[in-house]
């Protein structure tokens, strides 16, 4: 029954990814962030979407571009989460991401945060989420 839930979860996903990247190139139309919409600075989110699309579209420089961190944590969250399927396929109760050392939380919430602060300063401003030509 898990197998089931897993298998549909994984499906809808891309399909509702299919439908926005879909309306995203026909119509312009994404996904704002509210945090930059209330604020004027750039969460440490702020980028992913299209990061996302410029990965689907193997365009990895640019997806750097739009978010320099996400893109680094990538690897790791999807390991993280293709550890958790195969272990919700087998029944498992010892999920991976449930043993992650606090400390280790810790770090990659105070990177995020220091991310979020650093691409808001005039001298860094690379790292806000910027296109390439």
């Amino acid at each position: 029954m898990k197998t089931k839930k897993v298998i549909l979860t994984i499906f809808i996903c891309s399909i509702l990814l299919i439908i926005y990247k879909s309306i995203y190139l026909k119509f312009h139309i994404a996904i704002p962030c509210i945090f930059y919409e209330i604020t004027g600075y750039y969460c440490p989110g702020c980028g992913v979407t299209r990061m996302i699309f410029s990965i689907l579209n193997l365009n990895f420089y640019q997806a750097f571009r739009f978010n320099p961190l996400v893109f680094i944590f990538m690897p790791f969250i999807c390991l993280l989460l293709i550890d958790y399927f195969i272990k919700v396929l087998k029944n498992r109760k010892d999920y991976l991401f449930i043993k992650i050392n606090n400390k280790i939380w810790y770090v990659l919430i105070f990177l995020t945060l220091l991310f979020g602060i650093i691409r808001n300063i005039p001298a860094f401003d690379y790292l806000i989420p910027t296109l390439i030509n």
